[in-house]
């Protein structure tokens, strides 16, 4: 159902079901149209290739989002960009 929502929807929906939401778009970057201090939590990714943004999303799992005192959405209220061989 959300494949063709609009970003907005999407990030709606990771406020409503208390999510944090993962993304390739960078769109998600504009602090306008999606404010940080309201969000979920906004991650925006970035990798050269698949197999790159694989190692990249276990490292978020279990680094930021499975830490043991991450809490049930660690990153509320942020937006970060990562890509691989960033420190997390």
């Amino acid at each position: 159902d959300l494949r063709r929502a609009s970003d907005r929807e999407h990030f709606q929906r990771a406020l409503e079901f208390d999510r944090t939401l993962i993304t390739l778009d960078r769109d998600f970057a504009d602090r306008r149209r999606f404010p940080p201090d309201i969000g979920p939590g906004v991650v925006i990714c970035s990798a050269p290739d698949e197999a790159a943004l694989l190692r990249l999303m276990r490292r978020i799992d279990k680094e930021l989002l499975r830490k043991h005192d991450a809490g049930l959405m660690p990153l509320r209220g942020r937006t970060v960009h990562l890509a691989p061989g960033d420190s997390l």
